[in-house]
């Protein structure tokens, strides 16, 4: 009985595939953990429409902003509800769409080489504990199974597309986090 960890899956998450992604140019070149924030709509929270959106499913009549993004292609590995539910999208193997174009340390295009964790929040809103709690757990899990993986490669992706992205935003306790991460 095989009891290594899976690469692809995260056993606690719940599973929403997204058809959003592709294979990664190296799949064992995972180095670099990207943390990012959505809410659909903008500032609002609970229901099921991010997950739509990462699934292609997003119903554009809901509310006037999704006809503006209905048709993007995105998605994220994981994404962390309010309540720190974990829903995952994407193998940790593959390539999910969640960075767009940017750059980590005179590397171009993410994607290729990293995991996209999306918390549900804004920029100016504060996140739950329970949401770090399950940032850090699933963090740590990614850490172990990639050990390219370190402190100094878990940014924001106001990091990695300073021009275009501010996520997570000034709500997000980078001390606090990092503090909880190396207290494992």
């Amino acid at each position: 009985m095989n009891t290594e960890p899976s690469r692809d899956f995260y056993p606690p998450a719940l599973q929403c595939p997204s058809m959003h992604c592709d294979a990664r140019p190296k799949p064992d070149n995972v180095s670099l953990l990207v943390i990012h924030n959505i809410s659909l709509p903008p500032n609002q929270f609970g229901g099921k429409h991010i997950e739509a959106f990462f699934c292609g499913k997003l119903d554009k009549n809901i509310h006037p902003y999704f006809s503006e993004i209905a048709e993007m292609r995105v998605s994220a590995h994981c994404l962390i509800k309010r309540n720190g539910e974990i829903i995952q999208f994407v193998p940790f193997t593959q390539r999910a769409w969640h960075a767009g174009k940017s750059s980590f340390q005179g590397r171009s295009i993410c994607n290729d080489y990293s995991i996209g964790i999306e918390l549900e929040g804004a920029d100016h809103i504060a996140y739950t504990p329970i949401q770090y709690a399950s940032l850090v757990k699933l963090s740590h899990y990614l850490m172990l199974l990639f050990p390219q993986i370190k402190l100094s490669r878990i940014v924001g992706h106001c990091d990695i597309a300073p021009e275009r992205k501010t996520d997570p935003g000034p709500m997000f306790d980078w001390s606090f986090y990092r503090q909880c991460l190396v207290a494992l």
